[in-house]
C-alpha cells in the first residue's frame, strides 16, 4: 500500500457543464427587458427629466458662485436658470436667423451647382453614367421582349389591350384649425420640452440636499460611507466630464466656424455652432457636421478648392482635439472604454435617437460608477470601464496557464516599479498559484498545463535572483480622489513593507552561520515547490541561507537519511491543504523526532480554513509557528535568530 507521505496525482476529471439559469438569473433578464421598453416607450417622459439631472449637473457650479457672494438659495438658483435660458435661446435664434439666411441664398446657388454637375457629366461621370445607361437600356428590352412573349403565349395573338382610364386625385381643403397644427406643431413641442426641463432643473437645484439625503436613504442607508463615495464620484465624474466637453466643444464650434469664414463658406456661424452641439456625439459626431458644410462649399465655388479646404478643416481639427487637446486637459475622466462608448452610443441612439446620442456616455458614466461600489452590478464597470480587466492575480495566473514565462516576467517587472519582491510574490505569485492548485483539485488542470505551470514559476524565480527585495524609491503618486479602486482591487491590497534584514554571519548565533540554516521543506502539493524556492529566496536576499528539500524526502522511509547538519530552522510550504490534515501532524512527529529542540514553521500561502490557524490545533498539530505570507515566514526567521542570540548569551 501506497504511504501517507505519497505525492498525490489526481487525474484529469471531467468538468461539469454549465447550470441552466436559476430563477434569480431569469428575473433579472426580466427585469432589465420591462426597464429597456419602458425607456423606449416612456421616452416622452424620461427625456425632459434626464436632460434636467444633467442641465442641474452644469449649472450647480453657477448657482454655488452666486450663493458666495450672499445671493441666496432661491434667488441664485433663478439667476442660474435666467442665464441658461438666454443662453439656450440666443443659440436658438442665432441658428433660426443663420437658417432662414440659407434658405434665401440657395436660389443663387442653383445655377453654381448646375454647371458643376455639367462639368461632371462631361467628364469621366458622365462616361460612367453612359455606360450604365447603355447596359440598362439592354436589360430593359430584354426584359419587355420576355414579357411580351410571356403575354402572348398566355393570351393569344388576337387579345384586347384593355385601356388606360385618366384619374384625378383632389385633395381636400385644409381647415384653420389643421393648418395652426400643421404650422406651430414643430415649434410647440420644442418648447414645451424646454419648459418642462427648466421647472425640473429648478426644483432640482432648490432642493439637492433633500433629494440627496433621500436617495442615501432609499439606496444605503445601511453603508453610509461607501453609498455617500458613490454619489460624489458620480457627481465629480459627470460634472468633471461636462464641464470640460463643454468647453472643449465650445473651442471645437469657434474654430470650425473662423476656418469657414476665412475659407469663404457662407453661413459660419451656423455650421460653428452645429459642430459644437454634434461633436457631443462621440468619435463620429464632428465628421457628420462636416457633410453639409461640404456640400455648400461645392454648391457656392466653381472649382473645387473650397470643397478641399473644408474638408481639410475637419480632418484636421477633430483628430487634434480627439487625441492631443482632450488627453492633455482631462484624460479619460470618464473612466470608459472605447468599447463602452460605441456601444452606448449605438444603444441609447436607437432608444432616444439624437437626443440619446449626446446622453450615452453621461448614462454609461452612472453605471460604471454603480459597478464600481455596488458588488452585484461589477458587471458593468468590467464590461464598459477603461480599467484592465483581469486582476494581477488573475493575469499572473492565466500567462502561467498558457506557458508565457517572458509576459509573465513582463508583467512582474512593471509591478516591481511600484511595489517590493515580497509584495508581489505576496499578493499576486501566490495567489495566482493558489487558483492553478485550485483548479487542480478540481481536476480541470492537465498534466501539459501543470507542467508549464511549474516551468514558468523556476524560471520566474530564477529570473528575479539578483532583484532586491526593497521597497520602491519611486516619487509616491499623488492620491487622486476620483480613482475609486474597484472590488476586485479593494480584495487583494498592496503592502509595501519589506522584512528586516539579518545581521552579519559572524554576528549570528553559532547555529546560524552555515551555509544554509534554513531548511524549506515543499508539501504534498503539485505547486508547493515553487512556493519554497521563493521563500529560500527572499530569506537568502534577507541574509540568511536557505536549501530545498522536497517532501519525499522527509517520507518514513526517508526522514533518517535527511541531513540536518548545519540546519537551524525548517520552513514547511503548503499552497493546497485544509482541515487538520493528517499527514501534516505525522511529518510533524517525525521532525520533532529526529531534532526535538529545532524550531518548525509551517507556512500557508495562503491561509486555509481556520482550523489550521487555530492556536490549540497549532500546538496539537505540533508547529511553532504558522504564517500566512512570505513576508511573516522571513520575520519569524529572523526572529529566531534573535531568540537564539540571546539564548546564548543568557548561557
Amino acid at each position: 500500500m501506497p504511504s501517507d507521505d505519497a505525492v498525490a496525482v489526481r487525474p484529469p476529471a471531467q468538468v461539469p457543464p454549465p447550470l441552466v439559469p436559476g430563477l434569480r438569473g431569469l428575473l433579472t433578464l426580466a427585469v432589465g427587458v420591462v426597464l429597456i421598453a419602458a425607456l423606449y416607450f416612456g421616452k416622452e417622459v424620461f427625456i425632459p427629466l434626464v436632460l434636467a439631472v444633467l442641465l442641474s449637473f452644469v449649472l450647480a457650479p453657477v448657482v454655488n458662485l452666486l450663493r458666495r457672494i450672499k445671493l441666496g438659495r432661491v434667488p441664485s438658483v433663478i439667476v442660474a436658470v435666467l442665464i441658461a435660458l438666454a443662453v439656450i435661446g440666443g443659440i436658438g435664434a442665432l441658428i433660426g436667423t443663420q437658417v432662414a439666411g440659407l434658405a434665401g441664398n440657395l436660389p443663387q446657388y442653383q445655377s453654381t451647382v448646375q454647371k458643376k454637375f455639367s462639368g461632371l457629366q462631361e467628364g469621366w461621370l458622365g462616361q460612367a453614367n453612359r455606360v450604365i445607361a447603355k447596359f440598362s437600356h439592354q436589360v430593359h428590352d430584354a426584359t419587355q421582349k420576355a414579357d411580351a412573349a410571356g403575354t402572348t403565349a398566355a393570351t393569344g395573338p388576337t387579345g384586347d389591350t384593355p385601356k388606360a382610364q385618366l384619374v384625378r386625385v383632389q385633395e381636400p381643403e385644409i381647415s384653420p384649425l389643421a393648418l395652426v397644427e400643421k404650422v406651430l406643431g414643430p415649434i410647440f413641442e420644442p418648447l414645451t420640452t424646454v419648459g418642462i426641463v427648466l421647472v425640473v432643473v429648478v426644483f432640482l437645484l432648490l432642493q439637492r440636499e433633500d433629494l440627496r439625503n433621500r436617495m442615501i436613504r432609499l439606496f444605503g442607508s445601511s453603508d453610509l460611507h461607501r453609498t455617500t463615495v458613490a454619489m460624489d464620484d458620480a457627481a465629480g465624474r459627470l460634472g468633471t466630464y461636462f464641464l470640460a466637453q463643454l468647453g472643449m466643444n465650445a473651442a471645437f464650434g469657434v474654430i470650425i466656424g473662423v476656418g469657414l469664414w476665412i475659407i469663404g463658406v457662407p453661413n459660419p456661424l451656423l455650421w460653428g455652432v452645429f459642430s459644437a452641439l454634434m461633436r457631443f456625439v462621440p468619435y463620429i459626431g464632428a465628421f457628420i457636421s462636416g457633410i453639409l458644410p461640404l456640400a455648400l462649399a461645392a454648391a457656392v465655388d466653381p472649382g473645387w478648392s473650397m470643397v478641399i479646404a473644408t474638408a481639410a478643416l475637419f480632418l484636421v481639427a477633430e483628430p487634434v482635439f480627439g487625441q492631443v487637446i482632450e488627453p492633455l486637459l482631462y484624460g479619460h475622466s470618464t473612466g470608459l472604454s472605447p468599447f463602452a462608448v460605441i456601444v452606448s452610443t449605438l444603444f441609447w441612439g436607437f432608444l432616444w435617437g439624437p437626443i440619446g446620442l449626446i446622453l450615452a456616455t453621461p448614462f454609461t458614466v452612472c453605471l460604471v460608477v454603480l459597478g464600481r461600489h455596488v458588488e452585484s452590478l461589477e458587471f458593468f464597470d468590467i464590461l464598459l470601464g477603461d480599467r484592465p480587466p483581469l486582476t494581477p492575480v488573475e493575469n499572473f495566473y492565466q500567462r502561467m496557464l498558457a506557458g508565457d514565462p517572458d509576459e509573465v516576467r513582463d508583467l512582474a517587472e512593471a509591478m516591481l516599479k511600484e511595489r517590493s519582491l515580497s509584495s508581489y510574490y505576496d499578493e499576486v505569485a501566490l495567489k495566482g498559484l493558489q487558483l492553478a492548485a485550485n483548479d487542480f483539485r478540481r481536476g480541470v488542470v492537465t498534466p501539459s498545463q501543470l507542467e508549464n505551470i511549474r516551468a514558468s514559476s523556476r524560471s520566474l524565480v530564477e529570473d528575479f535572483e539578483d532583484h532586491p527585495d526593497v521597497e520602491p524609491t519611486g516619487e509616491k503618486k499623488a492620491v487622486n480622489p476620483n480613482e475609486t479602486p474597484t472590488l476586485a482591487e479593494r480584495d487583494h491590497p498592496k503592502n509595501e513593507a519589506v522584512p528586516g534584514q539579518a545581521p552579519p554571519r559572524e554576528a549570528l548565533p553559532e547555529a546560524w552561520r552555515g551555509e544554509a540554516p534554513v531548511l524549506c521543506i515543499t508539501g504534498r502539493g503539485p505547486l508547493d515547490e515553487a512556493s519554497s524556492a521563493m521563500l529560500a529566496q527572499l530569506l537568502r536576499k534577507h541574509g540568511l541561507g536557505a536549501r530545498i528539500v522536497s517532501h519525499e524526502a522527509v517520507s518514513r522511509d526517508r526522514i533518517r537519511e535527511l541531513d540536518l547538519s548545519g540546519v537551524a530552522m525548517v520552513c514547511i510550504s503548503y499552497l493546497d491543504i485544509s482541515g487538520n490534515p493528517a499527514h501534516l501532524r505525522y511529518l510533524l512527529e517525525r521532525l520533532k523526532q529526529r531534532a526535538p529542540d529545532m524550531p518548525v514553521l509551517v507556512g500557508l500561502w495562503p491561509v486555509g480554513e481556520k482550523v489550521l490557524t487555530d492556536a490549540a490545533i497549532g500546538r496539537q498539530v505540533g508547529a511553532d509557528v504558522y504564517v500566512s505570507s512570505l513576508r511573516d515566514a522571513v520575520e519569524a526567521c529572523l526572529k529566531a535568530t534573535q531568540g537564539a542570540r540571546g539564548s546564548e548569551l543568557a548561557a
